[in-house]
């Protein structure tokens, strides 16, 4: 009978086997993948300096292209702004000459309405 403050002897080998296992298991891992492996590290390193390279250029001319868009919108705005200017200063000139024409217009009856008393 197994007294209930005792540890079964089996538990400290149980322990030792799982570890055991994982340290085969971890070489068995890393031996496989290292004759498994698809490239030498040299090669893998040097894709990746490639594509480091060519997403460079890509980012680059995305780049180039954004910035040509933004100058080509500035002076679409830039000409749409100038125009708009124009209009106001014809609409504001325009509204001067008719309001000079009103006194004007007054300022003759005023000249008329003195006159005549």
């Amino acid at each position: 009978m197994v007294n209930e403050n005792q540890v079964p002897e089996y538990h400290n080998n149980n322990i030792l086997g799982v570890l055991i296992g994982l340290v085969i298991g971890a070489l068995a891992g890393a031996i496989t993948m290292l004759l498994l492996a698809p490239q030498s590290g040299e090669d893998t390193r040097m894709q990746i300096q490639e594509k480091g390279i060519e997403l460079r250029d890509r980012t680059n001319v995305m780049m180039g292209d954004a910035m040509a868009q933004v100058r080509l919108d500035r002076n679409k705005i830039t000409m749409g702004g100038r125009q708009k200017a124009q209009e106001l200063l014809h609409q504001g000139q325009a509204l001067v000459v008719e309001q000079l024409e009103h006194v004007s217009e007054a300022a003759q009856a005023g000249k008329k309405a003195i006159q005549s008393s």
